[in-house]
């Protein structure tokens, strides 16, 4: 009896251990499985980057001083064919092919969302200026600096090596999808650039003297220029297009105006502000290329029939928008390759000081990012963006994470207004965004995978 005890307890230990092993096997495999997912999700997020970034690598190869592979101005000449041609084509077939007059109205959260990341930025560059002190003159610069993001050609190199992978979250049409949401946005980021920013880049009228003494001692040539200043550079513009001289009279003309309109009422005074400043802002500037293509897509995308006439594999002009494609293709390596000849030139000399260099940095690349979950989320929980549309998300999200537009480089040019400072800082962003992109472009892509 005794035995039978003895012998039915051991196999009940037995099962027990079993059991016990079993639970150990199943817990080991459950967490090299989370492991392994998390190992994929990783990867996943940081090997679009990774692509962009061998490509940028190989750009400060070739332009390297102390490699000379290929000249300067070859790199000016692949921005000009950036500009002019690849990125219209690029934009005019996927937005052409996306858009219709339902998405036109759907999308109206796109450009919206531009304006509220422009004012979150406007805020965040107030805040580095009280903080951190930088020279008078260049407050202005500072805010304007944290308050304009890249929305065009680096979002669109994002997304076209995301949607490279065949594991993307976001389906077979990705790049279609997010070239087409972006050229939405890049829009009213242009416009709001050549109208609100080209007037707050003017500077202030107690430094003109400083400034100028820097243009005479900085007269950089078309060869000289840093390369930064010429990457979203409008063909046929002056180097500087508004002179201190031409500053100082339109302020002397003002006050004779005020002068001679005291006894005007105050409405009178702001239609001749609002006159003088349309007079003098570069509205010519906003119809460039990508605009145009932008214009042009929205026009015909809209029309069903003239949409069936170019877009489609039966579309009569099918020839002619294939061959844009294959353009439009180019775009990406390219800008990377500019990106990376733009770093090989290291950074330029800076008055902004060291302090409000990473605060314009901390705030762009790190705060803004943060804060444009935020945004997006309260967007989402309030029911105003696209249901169950991933790529919609991920694009409003990327608007905060971007560094400064470079095409403020080129307004600083225009203004002749802290070129230097524009040049030094815009280098040592993109040299952060490479790392911070990859904790967004992570962070983005499991939020939206929860959508």
């Amino acid at each position: 009896m005794q035995s039978e005890t003895f012998k039915s307890s051991r196999e009940h230990t037995e099962k027990k251990k079993v059991r016990v092993s079993f639970s150990s096997t199943a817990l080991l495999i459950g967490l090299q499985g989370k492991m392994n997912t998390m190992k994929e999700d990783v990867l996943s997020a940081i090997l679009p980057l990774l692509k962009l970034l061998s490509l940028t690598v190989i750009g400060l190869v070739l332009a390297h001083p102390k490699t000379q592979l290929v000249p300067k101005s070859t790199f000016k000449q692949l921005n000009k064919l950036v500009f002019v041609l690849f990125l219209p084509c690029l934009i005019f077939i996927d937005l052409g092919r996306s858009i219709t007059l339902e998405n036109l109205f759907l999308w109206w959260f796109v450009p919206v969302n531009v304006i509220i990341s422009m004012i979150l930025g406007f805020l965040l560059g107030l805040i580095v200026v009280y903080l951190c002190r930088p020279p008078p003159q260049f407050a202005k610069f500072t805010i304007i600096m944290t308050a304009c993001g890249n929305t065009g050609n680096l979002p669109i190199a994002i997304l076209g090596s995301l949607c490279r992978t065949h594991d993307n979250p976001f389906g077979p049409d990705c790049h279609q999808r997010g070239v087409a949401y972006v050229s939405i946005a890049q829009w009213i980021s242009v416009v709001l650039v050549y109208t609100l920013v080209y007037h707050m880049m003017e500077p202030p009228m107690e430094y003109y003297e400083i400034i100028e003494e820097e243009e005479v001692e900085n007269n950089w040539s078309s060869e000289t220029a840093p390369l930064v200043v010429e990457a979203e550079w409008p063909p046929g513009i002056e180097e500087t297009e508004v002179s201190t001289k031409d500053s100082q009279d339109l302020q002397d003309d003002e006050e004779i105006q005020a002068m001679e309109s005291g006894t005007e009422p105050m409405r009178s005074k702001m239609v001749q502000k609002v006159r003088i400043v349309a007079e003098k802002t570069p509205i010519r500037n906003i119809f460039q290329p990508p605009t145009i293509a932008s214009l042009l897509a929205i026009i015909i995308g809209s029309i069903p029939q003239a949409k069936s006439f170019v877009f489609g594999h039966d579309a009569p002009l099918t020839f002619i928008t294939d061959s844009l494609q294959i353009l439009g293709g180019a775009m990406v390596p390219s800008v990377m390759l500019v990106l990376g000849g733009m770093l090989g030139e290291g950074p330029n000399v800076s008055k902004l000081g060291v302090k409000t260099t990473v605060g314009v940095i901390v705030a762009r690349l790190l705060v803004l990012p943060i804060s444009g979950i935020g945004v997006v989320g309260l967007a989402d929980k309030m029911h105003i963006l696209i249901p169950d549309d991933a790529m919609y998300r991920y694009v409003l999200m990327l608007q905060y994470a971007t560094p400064s537009a470079i095409l403020l480089g080129a307004v600083a040019r225009m203004r002749g207004y802290a070129v230097s400072e524009a040049s030094a800082l815009l280098f040592w962003q993109h040299i952060v965004s490479l790392f911070s992109l990859s904790v967004c472009i992570f962070i983005y892509s499991k939020l939206v995978s929860l959508v």
